[in-house]
């Protein structure tokens, strides 16, 4: 039988103990890392949103028509609409809420739209309490037609 001072410099199940407290490190940051890019991701993707609206409105001004339809003028209302119907950026189940502003206070050509696209994207990193980070985006476009 082994003295008791040599089991005590056995070094058997040492890569097993250094594997166990490192990888719960790793994993955090992995999936801490994962999540940011996530919100860069969703950032991205509402900054579009709000550039899209802007070139809906760019080109439904007042001063509109088509052959099948003689006014095409979007409302802020149908603009927002079109936004929030593009789909983008819902990667986790947040909410899109878009507002639409005429600046200049009308839609004739040369004046200026304004679309602001909020998205909350809820946040859920390992060991920190489910929250959401809020997401902001406003693009501004004159009017062409």
């Amino acid at each position: 039988m082994k003295p008791w001072y040599r089991a005590l410099r056995c070094e058997r199940g040492g890569a097993l103990l250094d594997t166990a407290l490192t990888l719960p490190i790793v994993f955090t940051l992995f999936f801490c890392f994962m999540e940011m890019c996530l919100i860069a991701y969703a950032k991205n993707l509402i900054t579009e949103c709000a550039r899209e609206g802007t070139r809906y409105a760019m080109y439904h001004g007042s001063t509109c028509p088509t052959s099948s339809n003689p006014t095409c003028q979007a409302s802020a209302t149908q603009i927002n609409t079109y936004v929030s119907s593009l789909g983008w950026p819902n990667l986790s189940g947040g909410t899109l809420s878009v507002s639409t502003t005429f600046p200049n206070g009308s839609q004739a050509p040369g004046n200026y739209v304004q679309v602001q696209v909020n998205y909350s994207m809820p946040v859920t990193m390992p060991f920190v309490p489910v929250s959401t980070f809020s997401l902001t985006s406003t693009s501004k476009a004159k009017i062409l037609q």
